[in-house]
């Protein structure tokens, strides 16, 4: 397919307001790269300037080694999925997918066979004959990327495509984006607010925060090692539980809670001795067992797992996703300890790492 590289790209508008800033990316031949972050961070300003349909306003677009900075969208060689599936409601769903192959007066048996080719791949080929309005929504998505498909892009833009989508459909689409890029073994960028698609379908993940990419890694990364306060608050459902803690004598003290620490955590904390920094840990890490006291004052059972809510120390608000259904009752008191910890900076808000000040 194709190579894409963002080299040092910021967006700013006529009223100089700066959406993005200095963002770069090398995407591989065949990657899923997922932009994700709440509303208004940048990612589906950065995706529109992938596209054509924003301006660059500093840096460089290659594809395969070729700046398409200033070259027309429609010259791009890329396809856009976007959120609405912007289809032609008076045209058939074969007449949709065949749409832009007729504009550039392709032979119409050559499009035949790309259409019943990419309705075969998305499950389609019965429903050709039909309006878009008799579809559902998550037929309607699959259309708008058969659309897609058809014109062998080099590259696919993906463009919160799910957004529209109840639960199950948004779930049920998801997978078949995967197997799509399993099977065509396609280049595609997505941009999606939601972290769960983030961890579900990306190769790598961009993660942003207010025009600034904030950490590129693959989900387990991202999940397991995060660059600073905000990744490891976004990734993660629900999200990692942050401590006000001064690492002292070798132990983290809290209000009114004392952690006890490993060598190698010690070693890890160790320019910090007599300082305020954040401790981080996932709901998940939180076992039954220990010596640290939750009051609890909600529970949610889950099906396999418990989601605890309850309060640690002096009124540290604390939640715990324990194996198994639990009975706790808002009042009960258990007994739990973290099997794996992350610390942050409090001034800078970045990850401590090993020997770092």
């Amino acid at each position: 397919m194709a190579q894409l590289n963002l080299q040092h790209i910021d967006k700013i508008y006529d009223n100089n307001v700066q959406a993005v800033f200095d963002f770069n990316l090398d995407v591989k031949d065949g990657e899923l790269i997922v932009l994700v972050g709440p509303s208004g961070c940048g990612k589906s300003t950065t995706l529109r300037m992938v596209a054509g349909l924003e301006d660059i306003s500093r840096g460089k677009l290659l594809l395969d080694g070729k700046d398409i900075t200033q070259t027309p969208p429609k010259d791009r060689d890329m396809a856009m999925v976007f959120q609405n599936y912007a289809l032609y409601g008076h045209m058939t769903i074969y007449e949709n997918m065949a749409f832009s192959l007729t504009m550039r007066k392709e032979d119409p048996n050559v499009i035949h066979k790309k259409v019943l080719a990419a309705a075969e791949i998305l499950g389609l080929t019965s429903q050709l004959n039909k309006k878009p309005s008799q579809l559902s929504g998550g037929q309607r998505q699959r259309v708008a990327m058969g659309r897609s498909i058809v014109r062998n892009p080099k590259v696919f833009l993906f463009d919160e495509p799910l957004s529209n989508l109840d639960a199950k459909l948004r779930g049920a689409t998801r997978r078949e984006i995967l197997l799509l890029h399993k099977r065509l073994g396609a280049t595609m960028l997505y941009v999606t607010h939601d972290q769960t698609e983030a961890l579900t379908l990306a190769d790598r993940i961009v993660c942003m925060s207010m025009g600034h990419v904030q950490q590129v890694g693959t989900p387990l990364e991202l999940y397991d090692t995060p660059n600073n306060i905000f990744v490891a608050s976004f990734i993660g459902l629900p999200p990692m539980n942050l401590f006000d803690v001064t690492f002292r004598e070798g132990k983290l003290q809290g209000k009114g809670f004392e952690v006890e620490l490993t060598d190698a955590e010690k070693a890890t904390l160790s320019g910090y001795n007599g300082k305020e920094i954040k401790l981080g840990v996932r709901p998940e890490d939180i076992v039954e067992g220990g010596s640290l006291k939750v009051k609890v004052f909600s529970n949610e059972n889950l099906g396999m797992n418990t989601l605890v809510h309850g309060h640690m120390g002096d009124n540290n608000r604390i939640s715990a996703k324990l194996r198994g259904w639990t009975k706790y009752k808002n009042g009960d008191v258990i007994q739990v300890s973290f099997q794996k910890k992350h610390f942050f900076d409090k001034d800078t808000t970045n990850a401590i790492r090993k020997g770092e000040k």
